[in-house]
């Protein structure tokens, strides 16, 4: 941490690397500048267009159109939750899945104001990365602190434009008595999990929380993201390891179920495609499904063309960064990537593999890049419950049906919008808002 803080200070007076201009800026202006910062022609981009798009987003509120803005809607909470306060009773039932925004996140919250309060809850860890000023769940965590819980918090400082929050939300947790952790030199942690060790009738139980997105309250109405409850006893042991793990100078735990980065991730994924190919080399049905933000890394790009090429039909739903060029003869025939972009920034991480009639389903903190399996503390944790499984395929399937906001990616690298070329124009966001959430159309 002093390190960084170190470096905050010097942070704005870096070196220029590159100049943007509008396209129709004079010619003295742009001279003009290129001096001023030292830079040269090579530096120089000219823009088409905006050239802060940020600058937009303020126009939203200037303008009272609700002809031109998207209806406002609420987001809806599981039928589970309208029975009962005690969010540890639900889960000891079954596990829970939200899906946000269309689902809201004010169970995580009361998850851990629930912890806070319980005189029967004996300790809470969270990892945090971006939480944005104001934080309801770093209020509760300081709550729990100051109540004499031990609360420990890993805090990844180096999470771009936020290290300066992540400090001060550090040393205010500190002050509270908390356990702060920044985490291993060298790995940023970037996976999202919260446990909660409760005191029982019949016994210490430990309750936790996966998510594919930052504990972000405002980011969760933005993005959508996967978070999930349980007390799966082999889910919350890997969480528990995992914890020690960030927390103590332990051996490289070893797993039951999660699956964790820098360490099984990548190698459980590959073996994961690979399953598919031999199911497809036999004959048998093999089918992968994978959405996330960034597919980069290049093994598991080959990984996916060998699956193709042996049959394997493959769906990636990439928002970013997409290496895999689909659609190329005797390489990627069989893999189709599409990105949809609508009213939320697609954020969930999330695969499907058909696995011969018994499918496997995973959510991840991490995207398919090589920063994410080797470089990062990542977890990716599978999906037990039937339901939940089935749930979330579906899901997938609602994505890959979308003929009004996805876009198809070419052998070219070109993407093509789908919109018009489909007879009903079906949007997946809008699908998901009138089946998960009470919309006020």
């Amino acid at each position: 941490m002093r390190a960084l803080e170190g470096e905050l200070a010097s942070r704005r007076y870096g070196d220029a690397v590159r100049l943007e201009v509008a396209d129709n800026c004079p010619e003295e202006l742009v001279v003009y500048l290129l001096q001023q910062f030292s830079l040269t022609a090579v530096d120089l981009y000219r823009v088409n267009g905006p050239v802060n798009l940020n600058r937009l987003s303020q126009a939203y509120d200037l303008v009272e159109r609700s002809d031109l803005k998207y209806p406002p809607f609420t987001a809806g909470l599981p039928q589970t939750f309208s029975h009962s306060v005690n969010l540890f009773t639900q889960i000891k039932q079954a596990d829970i899945l939200l899906h946000h925004p269309y689902q809201s996140f004010a169970p995580v919250i009361d998850f851990v104001r629930q912890a806070a309060e319980d005189p029967k809850v004996l300790a809470i860890k969270q990892t945090l990365y971006r939480t944005g000023p104001d934080s309801p769940i770093v209020d509760n965590l300081v709550k729990a602190a100051r109540a004499g819980k031990e609360v420990t918090v890993v805090i990844e400082l180096m999470a771009r434009f936020d290290e300066a929050a992540n400090i001060s939300l550090a040393n205010r947790l500190q002050k509270a008595g908390a356990h702060v952790v920044y985490g291993i030199v060298g790995k940023k942690t970037h996976g999202k999990m919260i446990l909660i060790v409760r005191r029982e009738e019949d016994g210490l139980r430990r309750y936790a929380h996966f998510g594919t997105g930052n504990y972000h309250e405002k980011t969760t109405r933005l993005y959508t993201d996967y978070g999930m409850f349980t007390c799966d006893t082999r889910l919350t042991a890997d969480t528990h390891e995992i914890f020690l793990e960030l927390t103590s100078f332990t051996k490289v735990p070893s797993l039951n179920t999660v699956l964790q980065a820098p360490f099984t991730l990548y190698n459980s994924l590959v073996e994961l495609i690979d399953n598919e190919i031999e199911h497809a080399k036999q004959g048998q049905p093999a089918r992968i499904i994978a959405k996330f933000n960034s597919l980069v890394e290049p093994q598991v790009i080959q990984a996916l063309y060998r699956a193709s090429c042996a049959g394997v039909k493959i769906q990636l739903i990439v928002r970013g960064t997409c290496c895999l060029r689909p659609g190329l003869p005797g390489i990627s025939e069989n893999i189709e990537v599409r990105s949809i972009v609508g009213r939320f920034l697609e954020h969930t991480r999330a695969c499907y593999f058909l696995n011969n009639g018994d499918p496997k389903v995973f959510c991840s903190s991490a995207d398919w890049m090589d920063r994410n399996f080797f470089r990062r503390v990542e977890v990716c944790w599978p999906i037990r419950d039937p339901a939940l499984r089935d749930r979330i395929a579906d899901e997938l399937e609602v994505y890959l049906k979308d003929g009004q906001q996805a876009w198809i990616l070419q052998s070219d690298g070109n993407y093509i919008p789908l919109q018009g070329h489909e007879p009903d124009a079906y949007s997946a966001q809008q699908s998901l808002l009138n089946r998960l959430a009470r919309a006020s159309y």
